[in-house]
């Protein structure tokens, strides 16, 4: 039985909005996390129905590891949002022409822009260091992309008169490169796969000031590949040690952050945790592939705990590594290669 409806009280979301970029522990994450299910199992219409439809009250939940995750494939098609929020932006995720998309309502865009320049700064420095590129074909070419949005934010705050969006302007791209390098400019190139390959193809050349940061996938503009391979085609081709990664997706609020090699970091208030691929309510241990589960606390507005079509690998360290995905999902997202 679904649990009797109540009104969302004012401010209880607002609240929240703060509380994530305090998160400084394992005791700190679970306290918000358990404080956020509660509002959810009560206030959201479609996580209420979905973990009533499991058998799961909100009293039976008892610890973090017992939150049940919602399935992303719900953003598709369902309002995703607390009861009585209305969003001030939606986000919708990439798909193939007929495809139904992803739309992710945002009632506050501001946690949004806190959580990826907080992480953004751990992890990279101040934006105001870097001169920032982005190559997003098939993302400008279209609205409502919440990479796009980071980007553009990034751009601005960078301060720098050469930081820019790049559609298909590949030789112009090149030329601002080739200045960074003479200029020994600290420069941040972030692009989806294909288009970085195309680059790679046209205009090789030595990146010794630059970072190289690939988000996204071949977007059916070209075969799918192993990371291990994109990323030694792009090493090769602009002689650099690694290449770097972002880790997100529409129906998020927080980004994980790959230095090289493919392993991913979270920021304080997101965890990743590994699902069994026959039993959705069951965990992995360290070293062994799972589903993602990825608890957002950022996500006040729409849902902190997703269940994603993605398949990973959680290392002793700590870090993250992204495989791929199930064999039936979509092609859809931040992060398409394939790597297992």
């Amino acid at each position: 039985m679904v649990p009797k409806v109540t009104a969302l009280p004012a401010g209880l979301a607002e609240s929240f909005l703060d509380r994530p970029f305090v998160v400084n522990g394992p005791e700190a994450f679970n306290a918000l996390a358990m404080d956020l299910f509660r509002m959810h199992a009560e206030h959201n219409a479609v996580y209420r129905e979905y973990i009533a439809a499991l058998g799961v009250g909100s009293g039976k939940v008892q610890s973090v590891a017992e939150i049940p995750c919602l399935p992303i494939t719900l953003f598709r098609s369902q309002r995703v949002l607390l009861d009585g929020l209305d969003p001030r932006f939606t986000f919708t995720s990439s798909g193939t022409t007929g495809a139904i998309t992803s739309q992710h309502h945002v009632p506050w865009p501001e946690v949004y822009e806190r959580s990826f320049f907080t992480s953004f700064k751990a992890t990279y420095g101040d934006p105001t260091e870097w001169r920032i590129l982005a190559l997003l074909p098939s993302y400008l070419e279209r609205s409502g992309s919440s990479l796009v949005y980071m980007a553009e934010k990034l751009i601005a705050a960078s301060s720098d008169p050469l930081s820019g969006t790049y559609l298909n302007k590949l030789a112009d791209l090149a030329d601002v490169l080739r200045r960074s390098e003479a200029e020994g400019r600290k420069t941040l190139l972030l692009g989806v796969p294909f288009a970085l390959l195309d680059l790679a193809e046209q205009h090789p050349m030595p990146l010794r000031h630059t970072t190289i940061m690939e988000t996204g996938g071949m977007k059916g503009r070209r075969p799918e590949m192993v990371r291990e391979e994109l990323h030694r085609i792009l090493c090769a081709a602009f002689g650099v040690k690694s290449i770097h990664s972002e880790y997100g997706m529409t129906e998020l609020l927080s980004q994980a952050w790959s230095r090289g090699e493919g392993r991913y970091r979270c920021p304080p208030w997101m965890q990743v945790r590994l699902r069994d691929v026959n039993d959705p309510f069951a965990s992995v241990p360290d070293e062994r592939t799972g589903g993602i589960n990825v608890i957002d606390l950022a996500n006040i507005g729409s849902c902190p705990f997703i269940s994603t079509q993605d398949l990973g690998r959680r290392h002793a360290d700590g870090s993250i590594e992204v495989l791929g995905r199930f064999d039936n999902s979509d092609l859809r997202g931040c992060n398409l290669m394939v790597g297992i």
